[in-house]
Protein backbone atom coordinates (compact mmCIF):
# COMPACT_ATOMS: atom_id res chain seq x y z
CA UNK A 1 0.00 0.00 0.00
CA UNK A 2 1.57 3.64 -0.86
CA UNK A 3 0.70 6.49 1.11
CA UNK A 4 -0.05 9.38 -2.37
CA UNK A 5 -0.69 12.21 -0.57
CA UNK A 6 -1.41 13.81 3.33
CA UNK A 7 -2.44 16.75 5.32
CA UNK A 8 -6.14 17.32 5.04
CA UNK A 9 -9.08 17.34 7.75
CA UNK A 10 -11.25 14.94 6.53
CA UNK A 11 -11.21 13.77 2.48
CA UNK A 12 -14.82 12.55 1.22
CA UNK A 13 -15.93 11.81 -2.57
CA UNK A 14 -13.38 10.97 -4.46
CA UNK A 15 -14.30 10.31 -7.82
CA UNK A 16 -11.76 9.09 -10.84
CA UNK A 17 -11.55 11.31 -13.94
CA UNK A 18 -9.66 9.35 -16.72
CA UNK A 19 -7.97 12.42 -18.03
CA UNK A 20 -6.91 14.09 -14.44
CA UNK A 21 -6.36 11.39 -11.57
CA UNK A 22 -8.19 11.10 -8.73
CA UNK A 23 -10.47 14.10 -7.77
CA UNK A 24 -11.18 14.37 -3.60
CA UNK A 25 -12.98 17.00 -1.53
CA UNK A 26 -11.99 18.67 2.10
CA UNK A 27 -14.69 18.27 3.62
CA UNK A 28 -13.97 20.23 6.70
CA UNK A 29 -11.12 22.79 5.49
CA UNK A 30 -12.75 22.85 1.93
CA UNK A 31 -11.40 22.37 -1.58
CA UNK A 32 -11.48 20.02 -4.24
CA UNK A 33 -8.34 18.58 -5.09
CA UNK A 34 -6.98 16.16 -7.99
CA UNK A 35 -4.00 13.87 -7.36
CA UNK A 36 -2.55 13.57 -11.13
CA UNK A 37 -0.99 10.47 -12.75
CA UNK A 38 2.17 11.71 -11.52
CA UNK A 39 1.77 12.06 -8.16
CA UNK A 40 1.56 15.62 -8.06
CA UNK A 41 -1.92 17.64 -6.23
CA UNK A 42 -3.15 20.14 -7.89
CA UNK A 43 -6.32 22.43 -5.99
CA UNK A 44 -9.62 22.11 -8.43
CA UNK A 45 -12.17 24.38 -6.59
CA UNK A 46 -11.17 27.02 -3.60
CA UNK A 47 -13.04 27.08 -0.30
CA UNK A 48 -16.16 25.12 -0.46
CA UNK A 49 -16.60 23.13 2.65
CA UNK A 50 -18.94 20.43 3.29
CA UNK A 51 -18.29 18.27 -0.47
CA UNK A 52 -19.37 14.42 0.45
CA UNK A 53 -20.06 13.65 -2.80
CA UNK A 54 -18.68 14.40 -6.50
CA UNK A 55 -19.59 12.88 -9.58
CA UNK A 56 -18.86 14.21 -13.09
CA UNK A 57 -20.99 15.74 -15.63
CA UNK A 58 -20.50 14.93 -19.00
CA UNK A 59 -20.77 19.05 -19.77
CA UNK A 60 -17.15 18.41 -18.53
CA UNK A 61 -17.33 20.01 -14.65
CA UNK A 62 -18.19 18.52 -11.86
CA UNK A 63 -21.33 17.61 -9.69
CA UNK A 64 -20.61 18.23 -6.08
CA UNK A 65 -22.87 17.85 -2.64
CA UNK A 66 -22.81 19.70 0.04
CA UNK A 67 -26.01 22.58 1.25
CA UNK A 68 -27.22 21.51 -2.42
CA UNK A 69 -26.52 19.62 -5.28
CA UNK A 70 -24.69 21.65 -7.53
CA UNK A 71 -22.94 21.48 -10.92
CA UNK A 72 -19.20 23.66 -11.20
CA UNK A 73 -17.44 23.59 -13.94
CA UNK A 74 -13.76 22.97 -14.42
CA UNK A 75 -11.61 26.55 -15.18
CA UNK A 76 -14.47 28.27 -13.60
CA UNK A 77 -17.65 29.77 -14.38
CA UNK A 78 -20.83 29.87 -12.46
CA UNK A 79 -22.54 27.27 -10.83
CA UNK A 80 -25.76 25.62 -11.08
CA UNK A 81 -27.99 24.19 -8.63
CA UNK A 82 -29.17 21.38 -9.53
CA UNK A 83 -31.33 20.36 -6.66
CA UNK A 84 -31.41 23.13 -3.28
CA UNK A 85 -31.81 22.02 0.12
CA UNK A 86 -35.78 22.27 1.70
CA UNK A 87 -34.73 23.12 5.77
CA UNK A 88 -38.10 23.98 6.66
CA UNK A 89 -38.78 20.36 5.38
CA UNK A 90 -36.07 18.65 7.00
CA UNK A 91 -33.73 18.72 4.18
CA UNK A 92 -30.75 20.16 5.66
CA UNK A 93 -27.86 19.48 3.06
CA UNK A 94 -26.47 16.20 0.94
CA UNK A 95 -23.75 13.72 1.07
CA UNK A 96 -23.01 11.26 -1.16
CA UNK A 97 -24.03 10.99 -4.61
CA UNK A 98 -23.92 8.02 -7.25
CA UNK A 99 -24.93 8.48 -11.02
CA UNK A 100 -26.77 5.31 -13.04
CA UNK A 101 -26.13 3.96 -16.74
CA UNK A 102 -28.53 6.66 -17.92
CA UNK A 103 -26.78 9.67 -16.44
CA UNK A 104 -29.20 10.37 -13.74
CA UNK A 105 -28.06 11.04 -10.17
CA UNK A 106 -28.69 9.41 -7.10
CA UNK A 107 -28.34 12.12 -3.88
CA UNK A 108 -28.31 11.20 -0.37
CA UNK A 109 -30.01 13.93 1.57
CA UNK A 110 -29.66 14.82 5.45
CA UNK A 111 -31.86 15.82 7.97
CA UNK A 112 -29.29 16.86 10.21
CA UNK A 113 -25.18 17.32 9.64
CA UNK A 114 -22.72 14.70 10.59
CA UNK A 115 -20.18 17.07 10.67
CA UNK A 116 -20.87 20.82 11.11
CA UNK A 117 -23.29 21.49 14.32
CA UNK A 118 -26.63 22.93 13.57
CA UNK A 119 -27.87 22.80 17.01
CA UNK A 120 -30.49 20.10 15.07
CA UNK A 121 -30.48 16.42 17.01
CA UNK A 122 -30.04 13.47 14.28
CA UNK A 123 -32.77 13.54 12.04
CA UNK A 124 -33.66 10.76 8.97
CA UNK A 125 -33.19 11.65 5.55
CA UNK A 126 -34.53 10.54 1.99
CA UNK A 127 -32.57 9.35 -0.93
CA UNK A 128 -33.64 11.53 -3.98
CA UNK A 129 -33.60 10.79 -7.80
CA UNK A 130 -32.38 13.61 -10.06
CA UNK A 131 -33.26 12.96 -13.00
CA UNK A 132 -32.44 13.82 -16.71
CA UNK A 133 -34.65 16.66 -17.51
CA UNK A 134 -33.67 18.00 -13.75
CA UNK A 135 -36.77 17.14 -11.97
CA UNK A 136 -35.84 15.50 -8.21
CA UNK A 137 -38.58 12.96 -6.70
CA UNK A 138 -37.54 10.84 -3.07
CA UNK A 139 -37.03 7.04 -4.22
CA UNK A 140 -36.04 5.84 -0.65
CA UNK A 141 -36.72 7.01 2.92
CA UNK A 142 -35.94 6.99 6.43
CA UNK A 143 -31.80 6.81 6.37
CA UNK A 144 -30.20 8.08 9.44
CA UNK A 145 -27.11 8.86 7.85
CA UNK A 146 -26.86 8.93 4.20
CA UNK A 147 -23.57 7.65 2.66
CA UNK A 148 -22.00 5.47 0.01
CA UNK A 149 -23.84 4.49 -3.28
CA UNK A 150 -23.06 2.13 -5.58
CA UNK A 151 -25.03 0.24 -8.35
CA UNK A 152 -24.16 -3.54 -9.28
CA UNK A 153 -23.04 -4.98 -12.60
CA UNK A 154 -26.16 -5.15 -13.83
CA UNK A 155 -27.59 -1.88 -12.58
CA UNK A 156 -30.61 -3.94 -11.41
CA UNK A 157 -29.38 -3.02 -7.38
CA UNK A 158 -28.75 -0.11 -5.63
CA UNK A 159 -26.58 -0.41 -2.22
CA UNK A 160 -26.63 2.41 0.06
CA UNK A 161 -24.95 2.78 3.55
CA UNK A 162 -26.60 4.09 6.34
CA UNK A 163 -24.01 4.68 8.77
CA UNK A 164 -25.72 5.44 11.96
CA UNK A 165 -27.52 1.95 11.64
CA UNK A 166 -24.17 0.12 10.65
CA UNK A 167 -25.10 -1.60 7.84
CA UNK A 168 -25.57 -1.02 3.91
CA UNK A 169 -28.94 -2.14 2.40
CA UNK A 170 -29.90 -2.88 -1.31
CA UNK A 171 -32.93 -1.79 -3.80
CA UNK A 172 -33.66 -3.34 -6.61
CA UNK A 173 -34.06 -0.29 -9.46
CA UNK A 174 -36.81 -0.38 -12.09
CA UNK A 175 -36.43 0.90 -15.20
CA UNK A 176 -37.79 4.34 -14.29
CA UNK A 177 -35.04 4.83 -11.49
CA UNK A 178 -37.43 4.45 -9.20
CA UNK A 179 -36.38 1.55 -6.10
CA UNK A 180 -37.92 -1.37 -4.80
CA UNK A 181 -38.48 -1.87 -0.48
CA UNK A 182 -35.58 -1.70 1.54
CA UNK A 183 -33.50 -4.89 1.89
CA UNK A 184 -30.65 -5.75 4.13
CA UNK A 185 -27.60 -6.45 2.49
CA UNK A 186 -24.51 -6.63 5.31
CA UNK A 187 -24.24 -5.35 8.66
CA UNK A 188 -21.19 -4.11 9.26
CA UNK A 189 -18.56 -4.69 12.71
CA UNK A 190 -15.79 -3.10 14.21
CA UNK A 191 -16.03 0.32 12.33
CA UNK A 192 -19.60 1.83 10.34
CA UNK A 193 -20.41 2.31 6.70
CA UNK A 194 -19.36 5.55 5.21
CA UNK A 195 -18.48 5.51 0.97
CA UNK A 196 -18.88 2.53 -0.93
CA UNK A 197 -17.68 0.98 -5.10
CA UNK A 198 -18.67 -1.93 -6.40
CA UNK A 199 -15.57 -4.24 -8.68
CA UNK A 200 -16.78 -5.93 -11.59
CA UNK A 201 -17.27 -9.29 -9.87
CA UNK A 202 -20.13 -7.79 -8.16
CA UNK A 203 -18.40 -7.65 -4.63
CA UNK A 204 -18.98 -4.64 -2.41
CA UNK A 205 -16.15 -2.61 -1.34
CA UNK A 206 -17.00 -0.45 1.85
CA UNK A 207 -15.08 1.83 3.88
CA UNK A 208 -15.17 1.68 7.58
CA UNK A 209 -14.91 4.77 9.55
CA UNK A 210 -14.79 5.48 13.26
CA UNK A 211 -11.86 2.97 13.71
CA UNK A 212 -12.63 0.89 11.19
CA UNK A 213 -9.29 1.12 9.98
CA UNK A 214 -10.31 0.40 5.98
CA UNK A 215 -12.27 -1.35 3.69
CA UNK A 216 -14.57 -4.00 4.44
CA UNK A 217 -15.56 -5.96 0.84
CA UNK A 218 -18.80 -8.53 0.69
CA UNK A 219 -19.19 -10.95 -1.51
CA UNK A 220 -22.49 -10.26 -3.71
CA UNK A 221 -24.65 -12.66 -1.30
CA UNK A 222 -22.99 -9.83 1.52
CA UNK A 223 -20.90 -12.11 2.89
CA UNK A 224 -17.80 -11.30 4.17
CA UNK A 225 -14.25 -11.54 2.34
CA UNK A 226 -11.57 -10.02 3.28
CA UNK A 227 -10.64 -6.35 5.00
CA UNK A 228 -7.92 -4.15 3.50
CA UNK A 229 -6.25 -2.06 6.88
CA UNK A 230 -5.48 1.71 6.37
CA UNK A 231 -3.03 3.33 9.21
CA UNK A 232 -5.56 5.32 9.92
CA UNK A 233 -8.80 4.90 11.79
CA UNK A 234 -11.08 7.22 10.00
CA UNK A 235 -11.26 5.29 7.04
CA UNK A 236 -13.77 7.50 4.79
CA UNK A 237 -14.12 6.78 1.33
CA UNK A 238 -13.25 4.13 -1.74
CA UNK A 239 -12.87 4.96 -5.16
CA UNK A 240 -11.36 2.69 -8.21
CA UNK A 241 -8.72 4.09 -10.97
CA UNK A 242 -5.99 3.36 -12.67
CA UNK A 243 -6.19 2.82 -17.07
CA UNK A 244 -7.65 -0.58 -15.71
CA UNK A 245 -9.48 1.05 -12.92
CA UNK A 246 -7.58 -2.01 -10.59
CA UNK A 247 -6.08 0.78 -8.61
CA UNK A 248 -8.62 1.19 -5.59
CA UNK A 249 -8.16 4.81 -3.47
CA UNK A 250 -8.48 4.69 -0.25
CA UNK A 251 -9.39 8.18 1.10
CA UNK A 252 -9.47 8.96 5.30
CA UNK A 253 -9.88 11.62 7.71
CA UNK A 254 -7.75 12.79 10.70
CA UNK A 255 -10.63 11.64 13.62
CA UNK A 256 -8.27 9.51 15.99
CA UNK A 257 -4.70 10.10 14.70
CA UNK A 258 -3.92 13.18 16.66
CA UNK A 259 -3.84 15.69 14.27
CA UNK A 260 -6.37 17.40 12.41
CA UNK A 261 -4.28 17.29 9.11
CA UNK A 262 -4.12 13.98 9.35
CA UNK A 263 -6.46 12.72 6.83
CA UNK A 264 -4.55 10.85 3.87
CA UNK A 265 -4.90 9.25 0.10
CA UNK A 266 -3.74 5.60 0.18
CA UNK A 267 -3.29 3.36 -2.62
CA UNK A 268 -3.46 -0.40 -3.60
CA UNK A 269 -3.59 -2.48 -6.63
CA UNK A 270 -6.35 -5.15 -6.80
CA UNK A 271 -6.74 -8.43 -8.54
CA UNK A 272 -10.41 -7.27 -9.90
CA UNK A 273 -11.32 -4.32 -11.75
CA UNK A 274 -13.89 -1.79 -10.69
CA UNK A 275 -17.27 -0.65 -12.38
CA UNK A 276 -16.71 2.83 -13.62
CA UNK A 277 -18.48 5.35 -12.54
CA UNK A 278 -20.58 6.89 -15.51
CA UNK A 279 -20.84 10.47 -15.61
CA UNK A 280 -23.97 12.72 -15.22
CA UNK A 281 -26.32 13.90 -18.22
CA UNK A 282 -28.67 15.58 -16.05
CA UNK A 283 -29.91 19.22 -17.58
CA UNK A 284 -28.07 21.60 -15.78
CA UNK A 285 -30.41 24.88 -16.48
CA UNK A 286 -32.44 24.63 -12.85
CA UNK A 287 -30.69 28.01 -11.85
CA UNK A 288 -27.66 29.94 -11.89
CA UNK A 289 -26.12 31.32 -8.51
Amino acid sequence: MEKCAEGYGLIEGPVWDPTRGLIFSDVLFGGVYCLGTDGSVSTVFEHRRGIGGMALHEAGGLIVSGRNISYKPFGGGGTVTVLDRNEEAGLVSFNDITTDAAGRIYAGGLGSSPVFEDGRGPQAGDLYLIDLDGSARVVAGDVMLTNGLGFSPDGKTLYHSDTTRSAVFRYEVYDDGTLGPKALFAQTEGGVPDGLVVSEDGAVWVALARNGKGVAVFEPTGGFRDHIEIPLPMCTSVCFGGADLQDLYIVSGSDGAGSDKAGAVFRIRTDVAGLPVLVARVALAVRQG
